[in-house]
Order: structure tokens, then C-alpha cells, then sequence
């Protein structure tokens, strides 16, 4: 009898988190000081914990922007700080405040609670500058893969409900589409990292009713209503399953007046950020820090 997907995807939390909180060793840039603290939030389902990251000779009078990150991990595998590299590296350069999203996962807490997490801290961020020591008004989203996701809910939740307006969001190897089979999805080499099988683990514990997969804050490449959404920095990687996707996504935004920079990375896999080769994952995380600086004028 085939174990459910609850069970497999418990079984994943299990084997996979110490896995993705380890970072290619030419990726952990030890000579950039973490200058952290932690912070929670109370949101709609429940309190987050965050953690964030100060960039170093911010002037007192003179708040910093702020880049609010989301990480990856199917939306199963709760390990923000497989982002640390990122975030330090982010603030360092980018001279923007970091905040990493705790965000609760599957199957613990399904959908839409990563969603509703997700928006409620974006938006107490973009409402408490003075008490976070931040410019709440220059704000942008982001994250790798189910964090990329949860940043375009995030701007269409924004987009719909007015309440801050983020100047940027970062979408890199995103799922996007979460009702098409995943044998669908296809790479140019015979074993990607994202099996069918592993990213139906992650679907049916995160998105348990199938009704619910078609959702636009669960499947945005089925939305046609593009107009209005923050500009764009969309980083896909030739041979990531979730590469087409991530590249339709990127053109679907430009034909809707959105203002994107779309760059595929070539020769490697999904969470290439992470595990490298260190040339291509610093070339995207530093794509990343001069995105936001242009976008949020730090």
C-alpha cells in the first residue's frame, strides 16, 4: 500500500532538510559579517519569525530599503537559513535591509497559509519602517523557487488590495505551474534534480485539493491579467524542469507592459544559487543586489 502524500512529504522535511540548509563552499562568502537579529510577526494564520539583515554603514537618518526574501523548499523543507549566503550578500551590496521569511510549511500547514504568512509580513514590513529601522515605502519581494512563487502572490495580493506597492520582485526557477503534470515538464539532461515524483510530493502536500491548484496565488502562468504587476527580474536555468515555465512567465509579464529582466543561466539546474558552480550562483545573487539597487534606489 503506497504511503500518502502527508507521510511522503514528512519523509522529505526529514531527508532533505539538512541537505538544503548546506551551500556550495565558494557560495558562503565568509568574509561578509551577518549583522542579524531575529523578529516575529503576527499574521492572519499565525506568528512568523524572521530574521533580518542590516547592511553595514547605513546612516542613521537615512533609512534603507528593504528586500523582503521568501526560500525555497517546495513549500515543505522549513529552512530559511539556506538563504544566508544570499541575504548576507544581498545586504552587504545591495545596501538594502534583508528580512528572511519563516514562513510555515506542508504538510503541516497547507495552502494558503504560506500565502496569507507571506503577505501579512510583507505588508507589517512595508507599515513599520520607523519601528524596523527601514524605508517601508522602498520595498521589494523575492525568492528561489517556492519562495519565488510566494513573492508573485504576494504582488498580485498587493496589486489587488493597494495597501504597498513593492518596486521589484525577484522570481528565480519558480513553480509557476502547479496544475500541469510535472512529466510535462521537461530538461535537456536525463536527471535533473526536480523529479516528477518529488514535485508531485511537494503539490499534493502543499495544494492537498486538486480544485485549488489552478488558483492564480497558487498557479500564476494562468493568469491573464498581468497589467499593473511590479517590474521584474526573472533568473530561469537551462536545465530546470521549471525552466519553460519561469522563461513563459518572464515573456507573459513584457507583453503586459510589466518591465522585466529575464536571464537564463546555462549549463545548470534548479538551485543552482546554492550548490553552484560558484561562478554562475554568484553571477545570479549578484544580478539580484544591482537589480535592487536600481529599483530601490540604495
Amino acid at each position: 500500500m503506497p504511503f500518502s502524500p502527508r507521510i511522503q512529504a514528512r519523509g522529505i522535511q526529514l531527508l532533505l532538510g539538512r541537505v538544503m540548509a548546506r551551500v556550495h563552499k565558494d557560495l558562503r562568502f565568509p568574509d561578509i559579517p551577518a549583522y542579524t537579529e531575529t523578529l516575529r510577526v503576527q499574521t492572519g494564520a499565525g506568528p512568523v519569525k524572521c530574521t533580518v539583515y542590516r547592511p553595514t554603514g547605513t546612516v542613521a537618518d537615512t533609512p534603507a530599503p528593504v528586500y523582503v526574501n521568501f526560500h525555497g523548499g517546495g513549500f515543505v523543507v522549513a529552512r530559511p537559513e539556506q538563504d544566508d549566503h544570499l541575504c548576507r550578500r544581498i545586504a552587504a551590496t545591495a545596501g538594502c535591509v534583508v528580512v528572511n521569511v519563516g514562513y510555515a510549511v506542508a504538510p503541516q500547514r497547507p495552502y494558503p497559509t504560506a500565502v496569507t504568512q507571506a503577505y501579512d509580513v510583507t505588508a507589517w514590513i512595508a507599515g513599520n519602517g520607523a519601528a524596523g529601522g527601514w524605508d517601508g515605502s522602498r520595498l521589494a519581494v523575492g525568492g528561489h523557487s517556492a519562495g519565488g512563487n510566494l513573492a508573485v502572490a504576494v504582488c498580485r495580493l498587493a496589486r489587488e488590495r493597494g495597501a504597498f506597492a513593492p518596486r521589484l520582485q525577484i522570481i528565480d526557477s519558480a513553480p509557476l505551474d502547479q496544475l500541469a503534470d510535472p512529466e510535462t515538464k521537461r530538461s535537456p539532461v536525463a536527471k535533473p534534480l526536480l523529479s516528477p515524483q518529488l514535485m508531485r510530493i511537494f503539490t499534493a502536500a502543499y495544494v492537498p485539493d486538486p480544485a485549488d491548484r489552478s488558483h492564480l496565488l497558487v498557479s500564476p502562468a494562468l493568469a491573464d491579467d498581468l497589467a499593473g504587476l511590479p517590474p521584474a527580474l526573472v533568473i530561469t536555468a537551462e536545465n530546470d524542469r521549471l525552466r519553460d515555465e519561469g522563461d513563459a512567465y518572464a515573456k507573459a509579464l513584457e507583453a503586459a507592459g510589466v518591465p522585466v529582466t529575464h536571464r537564463v543561466f546555462e549549463g545548470v539546474d534548479h538551485y543552482f544559487t546554492h550548490t553552484g558552480p560558484a561562478s554562475s550562483g554568484t553571477a545570479a545573487i549578484d544580478l539580484m543586489a544591482s537589480s535592487l539597487r536600481a529599483a530601490l534606489g540604495s
